[in-house]
């Protein structure tokens, strides 16, 4: 029980914290002319992703001597950087809605396993042909998701105005995607009543089935290798 509430704790905070990132990105790039927290918000994704990459590297010294380089560039631009906080938010939801885009459209080339296949095999290790064939169209329509949000973003970016573009980006973009795990959750019930999993459950099979894939060799072949 303790342990429950710990995580139903944590939970909260992270939405929490979700929606604080949300609003505040709204207001920052859309309600005030100058914000050097809006810029702060708005980088700091960029610089985490940045610094993760650089540390993570075999290249670290000279990783972490660019990125250095960057952030001194990023200071000298700081006062340019504060007065267009609405340009950082919006390179920064297209840039994100297009490499989710990548990542599952790729996915569907060639012989890969699509990547909701790739979930789907590590919650029930056993996959039938309709759940293979279900979870390849689900990467699908995810990748046509992101597709979408780009093109509605760029759009409302370039011909609406600002506090319509970050509504729609700061505030809708994760109600969406909730809305589309939803959907997707329907359908499955729908079509394939017996999987009633979750993407909580993904997570859980993730964490149980880390230790296990340290120690496979890279090129053992699973029974999903097409």
């Amino acid at each position: 029980m303790k342990l429950d509430l710990a995580q139903a704790g944590r939970g909260l905070a992270i939405a929490i914290a979700v929606v604080a990132w949300a609003v505040a990105a709204h207001y920052t790039s859309a309600l005030v002319d100058s914000s050097h927290w809006g810029a702060v918000l708005a980088m700091a994704p960029f610089v985490a992703v940045a610094g993760a990459f650089a540390w993570r590297s075999p290249r670290r010294p000279l990783m972490l001597g660019l990125l250095a380089l960057a952030t001194l560039a990023l200071i000298a631009m700081w006062p340019t950087l504060a007065r267009n906080v609405g340009w950082l938010y919006f390179v920064q939801h297209v840039a994100t809605n297009t490499l989710l885009c990548i990542g599952f459209g790729r996915t569907l080339l060639g012989t890969r396993q699509p990547m909701c296949t790739q979930i789907a095999a590590v919650i029930h290790r056993e996959l039938s042909p309709a759940l293979v064939r279900y979870t390849r169209h689900v990467t699908l329509a995810w990748a046509v998701f992101f597709a979408l949000m780009v093109t509605i973003s760029v759009l409302l970016f370039a011909f609406g105005s600002l506090t319509a573009w970050s509504t729609f980006a700061n505030l809708l973009t994760l109600p969406l995607v909730a809305l589309m795990f939803a959907a997707e959750y329907a359908v499955r019930l729908w079509l394939l009543p017996e999987d009633r999993s979750s993407i909580l459950d993904a997570i859980r099979a993730y964490r149980h089935s880390a230790p296990a894939a340290s120690v496979t060799p890279p090129h053992s072949p699973t029974p999903y290798d097409q």
